[in-house]
C-alpha cells in the first residue's frame, strides 16, 4: 500500500495517475471482453477473464482510496474507465466472434445478388412479399461476422437502394458458410469454441 506521506510530487501527481489510469484500461477492456464472451456462450473462458478483471480493480480502486486528497487519481481513474471501454470494443470488433442474420429488402430483381452470395458459398432464403408500395424480395442470410464487412459491400454494389438490417444470433446450428479453414493452422476463433457452452 502506497503510504501518501512518502510520495514525491512527481510520483503522487504523474506515476501514480499514470499507473491507475493503466490499470483501468486493462480492467474495463477485460470486463467489456467478458460481457461479450458471455453474450456470445463462451462461460468457461469468461470467469478466467473476470477473476483477473477484479484483481486489476482492486488495485486500481486501493491506490485511489489511499490518496483521496489526490486530485489526478481521480482524473486518471474516470479516463481510463472511458478509454478501457473503446479499447475493449475495438478489442470486440476485430475478434468478430458470432454469426448475424442479414435482411435484405428489395424491390428490384435480386437474382444477380442471390447468385453471387451462393456461388460464394453463403446460404441465403429468398422471401416473395408485400411492402408498403408493391412486391418485394427478402433475402435472409446467417453469416460469420468476420464476413459482414465484404457481405454488406456485395449488398450496396449488387442492390444500392435495397433496405437491410443486422441482427446478432447467439447461436446457430448447421448452415451455409464459406470454408476459410486450413488444413493445418486452427484458427483463434475454432480455439475459443472449445470455451464455449454447449448447446
Amino acid at each position: 500500500m502506497t503510504d501518501p506521506l512518502t510520495l514525491t510530487p512527481f510520483f503522487a501527481w504523474v506515476v501514480l495517475p499514470l499507473l491507475i489510469f493503466l490499470a483501468r484500461i486493462c480492467d474495463v477492456t477485460l470486463g467489456t471482453i467478458r460481457v461479450i464472451f458471455i453474450s456470445k456462450g463462451f462461460k468457461y473462458i469468461a470467469p478466467v477473464i473476470g477473476f483477473f478483471e477484479v484483481i486489476i480493480w482492486l488495485l486500481a480502486i486501493g491506490q485511489v482510496m489511499n490518496n483521496v486528497t489526490n486530485v489526478a487519481s481521480y482524473i486518471a481513474y474516470g479516463a481510463g474507465f472511458a478509454t478501457g471501454t473503446f479499447v475493449g470494443m475495438a478489442i470486440e470488433e476485430k475478434l468478430s466472434l458470432g454469426t448475424v442474420i442479414v435482411r435484405v429488402i428489395t424491390n428490384q430483381e435480386a437474382n444477380d445478388l442471390v447468385e453471387w452470395l451462393r456461388a460464394n458459398d453463403y446460404g441465403v432464403t429468398v422471401i416473395g412479399a408485400m411492402g408498403s408500395t408493391g412486391p418485394v424480395q427478402v433475402l435472409f442470410m446467417v453469416i460469420k461476422r468476420q464476413d459482414l464487412g465484404r457481405v454488406t459491400g456485395i449488398i450496396r454494389q449488387f442492390q444500392p437502394n435495397a433496405f437491410y438490417s443486422i441482427e446478432d444470433v447467439k447461436s446457430a446450428a448447421e448452415g451455409v458458410f464459406p470454408d476459410k479453414k486450413s488444413k493445418y493452422l486452427m484458427s483463434y476463433q475454432d480455439m475459443l469454441k472449445f470455451f464455449r457452452k454447449d448447446k
